[in-house]
């Protein structure tokens, strides 16, 4: 019988989800879709002073909004902190682990003479082979101690393979014995980790790269308490465009995923980029649905190039990566509409100009809407920016639309207010019967179509391109055109 995947996503709550945290739950909860297997959500909330309910909830939420969903309650490491403490004991008494006495001081002394003497620094083994005698009269004395993990004593090296990376290992000689519980009490991540993950099951590790320095000394741990090791998994790095790691330090919340949130993001054109941010697969697809993507899913598809995620801090035309940013309107123009819907609906909202009635009377009308000006859109704010008008009378004129379509021939001023009552006589208001009145106005009046129907655009939409113009003035509808090319005469005050 084959054994049940288990994964797991242990995430600090030491602030909002960062995307490189949220591209490591992806690639779990893939794998775990993938192989029917099960997705731990484990909140990694020892660092008492750091951690914070504000933090927990917006991790919760934001993989929540990315659809990343877990198969049981998630759980809090620090409910488990005397399994940690008991591992450790356990590894006293079975001769893998030692009380380290040596002071913080001594120990920084050393290392300050091996910086000096350019030799790399490793932790001596002078309590290693204490006495139980010394060990007694050091506690006795109310000395302070760490835990140390007490490596092999004999040439030897760990190896294991990475199913990124290949064969790796790690001689003995260039490991110390490593501090496993510090002098407080506190059990260290390394502990943690391991413990929580044998008592788990947790049967694949799928983390970035910067943990695999980290792994022989956990695969020690494992060895240490008999425990079944897991199979290990890698993922390259993110780098922004001048190769640095990202990082909420150096980026800000330009790596958060509630910015993106609030940017306009569906959440599965996010998940969709992330992914494809160091994985691949054989025909370099770009985009897949959820069902697709999970049938794709192989860890054999991360690639071991660090990839680069081009943050645009500053660009006036692109906030973030332009490739982030084409996938979203990928998804905007092809998802059915009705799972576009609530996205927008959530932007008018914040704006101020959803009405009730797109969910009733208007539905038909406001979904038509939707789909008639998706096409050019990016972000779901673009409905509530460059879309505006179609769903509020408070729009503003885009400045090089009033300038180049509305101020420039004077008198519009006059014509507009002409076409208004043209369009006003107009029985039935359909795009066949406004560009025919159109068109016989501009005839009539000896000029370029185009004056008309670009000065038409700019006033009715405020924007300077967009969906045809006949087919945006059947959407806006009779009234509304009419009253608004009225109201033109008022900018050219």
């Amino acid at each position: 019988m084959t054994q049940e995947v288990i994964v797991r996503f242990p995430p600090s709550p030491t602030g909002y989800l960062h995307i490189g945290g949220a591209r490591t739950a992806i690639f779990n909860w893939l794998f775990a879709r993938k192989t029917g297997g099960k997705f731990i959500l484990r909140i990694e909330d020892t660092d008492a002073q750091r951690s914070s309910a504000e933090s927990i909830q917006g991790i919760i939420a934001s993989l929540k909004w990315l659809g990343i969903t877990w198969d049981q309650e998630p759980y809090f490491q620090s409910d488990f902190i005397h399994e940690h403490i008991a591992a450790a004991r356990k590894l006293i008494d079975s001769g893998h682990a030692y009380k380290c006495f040596c002071p913080k001081e001594e120990i920084e002394k050393k290392r300050r003479v091996a910086v000096e003497k350019k030799i790399t620094f490793k932790y001596d083994g002078t309590c290693r082979n204490l006495t139980p005698e010394e060990i007694a009269a050091r506690e006795a004395d109310g000395t302070a101690y760490s835990i140390r993990l007490k490596l092999p004593a004999a040439e030897g090296s760990i190896v294991f393979n990475d199913i990124v990376y290949g064969t790796i290992e790690k001689k003995y000689e260039n490991l110390e014995d490593f501090i496993i519980v510090r002098t407080n009490g506190q059990p260290l991540y390394l502990l943690s980790n391991a413990v929580d993950d044998i008592r788990d099951k947790v049967t694949h590790i799928i983390r970035g790269q910067d943990g695999l320095g980290n792994t022989p000394k956990q695969i020690l741990i494992y060895r240490a308490l008999e425990a079944p090791i897991p199979e290990f998994a890698h993922m390259s790095l993110t780098l922004d465009p001048q190769k640095a790691k990202i990082s909420k330090r150096t980026h800000g919340e330009l790596v958060a995923v509630h910015f993106y949130k609030e940017h306009g993001f569906l959440p599965w054109a996010l998940v969709n980029f992330l992914v494809r941010l160091g994985w691949s697969t054989s025909d370099s697809r770009d985009f897949f649905s959820k069902k697709e993507l999970i049938e794709a899913f192989s860890l054999e598809g991360i690639s071991r190039a660090n990839s680069i995620f081009d943050i645009r801090k500053n660009d006036p035309k692109y906030f973030t990566d332009p490739k982030a940013i084409s996938i979203n309107a990928h998804y905007l123009r092809t998802l059915p509409l009705e799972e576009i819907e609530p996205y927008v609906r959530e932007q008018l909202e914040q704006a101020g100009i959803w009405n009730p009635e797109f969910e009733t009377a208007k539905r038909v009308w406001y979904l038509d809407t939707i789909d008639l000006i998706r096409s050019r859109y990016h972000l779901t704010t673009d409905f509530v920016t460059r879309g505006r008008a179609y769903f509020s009378e408070d729009y503003p004129i885009e400045p090089k639309a009033l300038k180049k379509h509305v101020r420039k021939h004077e008198k519009l001023k006059e014509w507009l207010p002409i076409l208004a009552e043209r369009l006003n006589t107009v029985k039935a208001f359909t795009a066949e019967e406004t560009e025919k009145t159109i068109r016989a106005l501009a005839e009539e009046l000896g000029i370029k179509v185009g004056i008309l129907t670009n000065g038409t655009r700019a006033v009715v939409t405020g924007q300077l391109a967009g969906p045809g113009l006949f087919d945006i003035l059947t959407v806006l509808g009779h009234d509304r055109v009419v009253r608004r090319l009225h109201k033109a005469v008022d900018l050219f005050k």
